[in-house]
């Protein structure tokens, strides 16, 4: 998809989310839709260092959780407006992937995934004992009233959260088809070939772990407006983490797309499970659907249908060859 095709739909979504509080009068609509554009922008903020590099990151719920906290922090000391809780907490997001990066990515593989893990302990620790934070029992936020053309806070938040998921794809897409992305690219397949083909792979690699961590980190900063009430299990909560894992990989982790299709897919049937059954059987599902993809479609949604299209190409040219 040509920029010329992807902005003005981008744009038209955009309109179409703001003109939903005029259409919809339940609440729960949105509700649910924020949750579900929460993990677009965490999956495809996850997806720039875990799917272009190939570095799999297991800290997605502290660069969410400082987001979050972030928010609550300017809230309660500034009553900042969220344009400012966002760009704050983009900011602190790519600050803390940089530091974290720079700290941890000379090691690969699994070393450089339990690394990630240790940054939520020290996050959640951090938190924990912060009197002014709330401390364990977390923080409860008044955020300021919902601009009246919205309806609701849930409403507002929910058409926020869409623009930044719009903003979000958008980063993802230009780095994919631009110079960082084709050097994140020849990491993933063999980062020593990269290095010797001139490719500055310390410093792609912190860019990447940069801007992952900003987008990820935005996403947590409209929370405190969401639901209100703060705390460290459900900011640095290890759902986040795995979910932020299995959506790319459900979708398929090597085009701006994948992420997309497997958050909007898990997100949903999360969404439709805790309805119908309980919120408890969501990671019970998360698990169940990772393994059915890593066995039948390893590649995820997009591999898969490449590889259906390349089959029934040879079939077709196959039958065209036997008919000549």
């Amino acid at each position: 998809m040509s920029w010329r095709i992807f902005l003005p739909v981008a744009l038209l979504i955009a309109a179409a989310g703001m003109m939903l509080p005029r259409v919809l009068d339940n609440p729960y609509y949105f509700f649910a839709g924020y949750v579900v554009l929460q993990y677009v922008v965490i999956a495809t903020g996850w997806n720039i260092l875990g799917g272009y590099a190939g570095y799999t990151n297991f800290g997605t719920s502290a660069f969410f959780g400082a987001g979050v906290y972030t928010a609550a922090f300017l809230i309660k000391a500034f009553e900042a407006p969220l344009l400012v809780q966002v760009l704050a907490a983009a900011g602190i997001g790519m600050a803390l992937g940089l530091v974290t990066g720079y700290l941890t990515l000379r090691i690969q593989g699994v070393y450089f995934a339990i690394a990630t893990v240790a940054l939520v302990v020290v996050l959640e620790t951090v938190v924990h004992n912060s009197d002014y934070l709330g401390g364990a029992s977390g923080l409860t936020t008044i955020a300021p009233p919902a601009p009246a053309w919205f309806g609701g806070q849930t409403q507002y938040v929910f058409c926020v959260m869409l623009v930044l998921a719009l903003v979000a794809v958008g980063i993802a897409r230009a780095i994919e088809h631009s110079w960082v992305g084709r050097s994140l690219r020849a990491i993933r397949a063999s980062e020593p070939a990269a290095e010797a083909c001139g490719v500055p792979t310390l410093k792609m690699k912190l860019a990447a772990c940069a801007i992952s961590g900003g987008v990820i980190a935005m996403a947590g900063a409209p929370y405190p407006y969401y639901a209100s009430h703060v705390d460290p299990l459900s900011a640095f909560s290890l759902t986040i983490g795995l979910n932020a894992l299995a959506m790319p990989l459900i979708g398929g982790t090597r085009s701006w797309v994948g992420p997309v299709i497997g958050a909007v897919l898990l997100a949903s049937v999360q969404q439709i499970t805790t309805v119908t059954i309980s919120s408890e059987f969501n990671i019970l599902a998360v698990g169940l659907m990772l393994i059915a993809f890593v066995v039948l479609a390893p590649e995820g949604i997009l591999g898969f249908v490449a590889e259906l299209r390349e089959r029934l190409g040879r079939k077709s040219s196959a039958r065209k060859g036997a008919a000549s």
